[in-house]
C-alpha cells in the first residue's frame, strides 16, 4: 500500500501526481492532492481548482477576486465583459 502525502493514510487505491516542477506526490484522495498541489487565490486564499485567473505575477479563483485585488479588464462573464 501507498501513503498519502497530506494525510498519512496507508491506502490501497493510492494514486501519484507528477507536478510541473518534477515534484511526485502520493494521495489517498483528490481532496488530499488539492490541499497538497492547487495554488491559492491571491485575494480570497481559497484553493484553485479551475483554471483561475493569472494577472500580474498573481493567479485568482476568479475575475471578482483579480477585480478586488486591482486587475482590469476581466470578466467571469463574456456578456458582462462586452458591456
Amino acid at each position: 500500500m501507498a501513503v498519502c502525502d497530506t494525510c498519512g493514510n496507508d491506502y490501497p487505491f493510492a494514486f501519484t501526481v507528477i507536478t510541473s516542477d518534477s515534484g511526485t506526490h502520493t494521495f489517498d484522495s483528490f481532496e488530499c492532492a488539492i490541499e497538497r498541489v492547487a495554488p491559492r487565490c491571491g485575494h480570497c486564499n481559497c484553493r484553485i481548482v479551475g483554471h483561475g485567473i493569472q494577472a500580474g505575477g498573481a493567479i485568482f479563483c476568479c475575475a471578482h477576486c483579480a477585480r478586488e485585488s486591482g486587475v482590469v479588464g476581466v470578466s467571469d462573464n463574456a456578456e458582462a465583459s462586452m458591456a
